[in-house]
């Protein structure tokens, strides 16, 4: 497990949990994690049994070591793991926890950099801003870089660290993206890869509609070969549409009332008419009137709404008892 980075483990920990647990844990990271951890879960074909009982355990260590560390500190941490997990894991567990309270600091690009290519690229820089940039990284490694600097930028750098003792976020967030940019062409940034097409497709399509849009619009960007596969892979309530006729009635059958009323609250008119024509007289007449009387709703009840449709949906499908038209890829033989 020690060369596996945080963002695979991560992925390989989502794809232990399965779509549904994953989506809610997703739902909970900032954009900038989902997108990765996205690109990580597309790109892991399969996962080895060892691989992932090994990071279940790491995580079930992880979540322990926390909690012990907000309840009594470091110390009380140390001495309750060397209790459950011996000296010797502990001091992994607590270390791991100290590289990812590291990476989550800022100027994480120059920590990872090579110290060559890193001091190459602040000569030029201010003063001001290689002392800030200093502070944030590695004692040892900013002490090699500041060494390859000349003696009068030397002093006048290490001046601005001994005076340093605020500086705003916002400055600190402006500087890193600054250098982030000049870094890009030099630095290898461990940049995020994507395949794993089915892994992500289940996950999308438990995760909410707003996130589901957010993380395929900037796949689009990044990948468009990528989107067009995941899109196509991709079962949207919208697509209800696809299904046949005794299919649709399947799942219609399998909704709840007070599910499919506020689904369509968010529905288009079209889309509507659609599920109309599938459902009896006295079943539409009901809905029509659930749905005129029917006061404002949340976007977000609505579109779980719409998911719980999706997942009746998907789960006939894999048993085999509707079909979702997938393109050539996945044709019906008569």
């Amino acid at each position: 497990m020690e060369d596996v980075d945080g963002i695979k483990k991560a992925a390989i920990l989502l794809i232990s949990l399965g779509p549904e647990t994953s989506a809610q844990i997703m739902k909970m990271l900032p954009d900038s994690y989902i997108q990765k951890v996205s690109y990580e879960i597309a790109n892991i074909d399969h996962v080895k049994p060892e691989e992932r009982e090994g990071i279940l355990q790491e995580f079930m260590e992880m979540s322990q070591a926390q909690e012990y560390i907000l309840d009594g500190g470091i110390d009380y941490a140390k001495d309750l793991l060397n209790k459950a997990l011996g000296p010797q894991r502990a001091k992994e567990v607590i270390d791991m926890l100290n590289q990812i309270q590291l990476r989550e600091r800022p100027f994480n690009i120059a920590r990872k950099a090579d110290t060559q290519q890193l001091t190459t690229l602040l000569l030029n820089e201010q003063p001001q801003t290689v002392a800030l940039i200093l502070c944030y990284m590695q004692p040892d490694k900013a002490a090699n870089v500041l060494a390859q600097f000349p003696v009068d930028k030397q002093t006048e750098i290490a001046e601005r660290i001994g005076t340093i003792s605020r500086t705003s976020p916002v400055v600190i967030e402006k500087i890193e993206k600054v250098i982030e940019s000049k870094f890009s062409n030099y630095i290898d940034n461990d940049t995020e890869t994507v395949g794993g097409v089915h892994t992500l497709t289940e996950i999308l399509n438990s995760i909410g509609r707003s996130t589901e849009k957010s993380i395929i619009s900037e796949l689009e960007e990044r990948q468009p070969e990528l989107a067009e596969e995941v899109k196509a892979s991709l079962f949207t309530f919208e697509d209800i549409v696809t299904l046949q006729k005794g299919d649709v009635q399947k799942v219609l059958r399998q909704v709840d009332h007070d599910d499919l009323v506020l689904a369509l609250k968010g529905g288009a008119e079209d889309l509507q008419e659609f599920i109309f024509e599938n459902l009896s007289k006295r079943a539409v007449e009901t809905l029509r009137e659930d749905l005129q009387f029917m006061g404002p709703a949340r976007l977000s009840a609505v579109e779980e709404a719409q998911q719980k449709v999706v997942n009746v949906i998907r789960r006939l499908d894999d048993q085999g008892e509707i079909y979702i038209q997938r393109g050539e890829q996945d044709a019906i033989i008569s």
